[in-house]
C-alpha cells in the first residue's frame, strides 16, 4: 500500500488530503480501482477521527482505494473565510486532483465515489448538487466534469435547514449568514436536488436524536422525483455517529446494543452498491 499527502487550497485555507493507495498485485499491474473519497463529520466544527481512518481501512480491505479530505471546519463561526463554500471548494478540487492522477494510481476516473458522514455528508452532498452551477465554475475556473463525484455515499448525513436541520452545522457553515433566509434556502440541499446530481447511497437510522432520519428521507424522496437513482436503507435502532459501528469505533458499547446489530452491516450494502456502479 501507499501513503501519500496532498495539500489543497482554497484562497488562505488548505485542508489535508490523505491517500490510502493499494499496490496492484504483480499478475495485475494495470489493474484499476474505485476510489472513495471520505468525509468526515463533526458540524463543520471538527473532522471526526471516528469517520476518517477506520473507513479508510474498511474501504481498502474491500479493495478499492481510499482518500480522505480534512477539509477546513469552523467553530462556533469564527472565521468568515471559512465559512461557505470554502469546504465545497476544497471537496472539489480534490476530486479535481484524483481525477487528474487517476492513471498515476491506478484509480478508475469514472467510478471516483464521494463519501461524507454528518456534516460531512452535507459537504459532500453540496458537491453533488452544486457541481454545474455557476458560482463554483466560476471559483474553480475549469470544467465542471472534472470535479463532478461519479456518485455519493452519504451516513446520516446532514440535508436541509428546515425543520429537521441540525443547526450547529449550519451555524458553522454560514456564521452571520444563518440568519438570512435566502442563505438557508442555497444550504437546503433537498431543494438543490436535480437530474444532474450523481447517483447515491444513503443510510440512516430511526434513533438518530441529533440529525434525524428525515433528512435522509427528504433527500430520496427529490432524489426520486428528480429522475437521480438512489439507494436508502434507514435501521431501527442506533444513535448518531455510529461510523463503521464496530467496538473499533464504538468502544464502549455493549454487546447486543445497537451498534452491535443491525447497522454494522451498512458497507457490506454499500460495496454491493459500489460494484453495480
Amino acid at each position: 500500500m501507499q501513503y501519500l499527502e496532498h495539500t489543497i487550497i482554497h484562497e488562505n485555507e488548505t485542508a489535508k488530503l490523505r491517500l490510502y493507495l493499494i499496490d496492484n498485485l504483480g499478475m495485475t499491474p494495470d489493474k484499476v480501482r474505485p476510489l472513495v473519497l471520505i468525509c468526515p463529520g463533526g458540524a463543520y466544527a471538527y473532522t471526526s477521527e471516528r469517520e476518517a481512518e477506520p473507513i479508510a481501512l474498511s474501504v481498502l480491505g474491500r479493495g478499492y482505494h481510499a482518500a480522505i479530505l480534512y477539509y477546513t471546519c469552523n467553530p462556533e463561526a469564527a472565521r468568515k473565510e471559512a465559512e461557505f463554500p470554502t469546504a465545497l471548494v476544497q471537496i472539489a478540487k480534490a476530486i479535481r486532483y484524483l481525477r487528474e492522477h487517476s492513471a498515476e494510481f491506478h484509480a478508475d476516473p469514472e467510478r471516483i465515489i464521494l463519501s461524507g458522514f454528518s456534516a460531512g455528508g452535507h459537504a459532500a452532498l453540496s458537491l453533488g448538487v452544486f457541481w454545474k452551477r455557476p458560482f463554483l465554475q466560476e471559483l474553480m475556473q475549469t470544467e465542471p466534469e472534472s470535479y463532478r463525484p461519479s456518485a455519493l455515499l452519504l451516513a446520516y448525513p446532514v440535508v436541509t435547514s428546515g425543520t429537521f436541520t441540525h443547526s450547529e452545522s449550519m451555524h458553522n457553515l454560514l456564521g452571520d449568514r444563518v440568519s438570512d433566509p435566502s442563505w438557508l434556502e442555497l444550504v437546503s440541499l433537498e431543494k438543490q436536488v436535480d437530474a444532474s446530481m450523481p447517483p447515491a447511497f444513503i443510510w440512516t437510522t430511526d434513533e438518530d436524536g441529533a440529525v434525524p432520519a428525515e433528512n435522509s428521507l427528504e433527500l430520496a424522496l427529490a432524489m426520486r422525483r428528480a429522475g437521480v437513482s438512489a439507494e436508502l436503507h434507514m435501521y431501527r435502532h442506533g444513535s448518531h455517529g455510529l461510523s463503521l459501528a464496530n467496538k473499533e469505533v464504538c468502544p464502549d458499547s455493549e454487546p447486543g446494543q445497537a451498534p452491535w446489530c443491525e447497522v454494522q452491516n451498512w458497507i457490506d450494502l454499500a460495496d454491493t452498491w459500489i460494484k453495480g456502479l
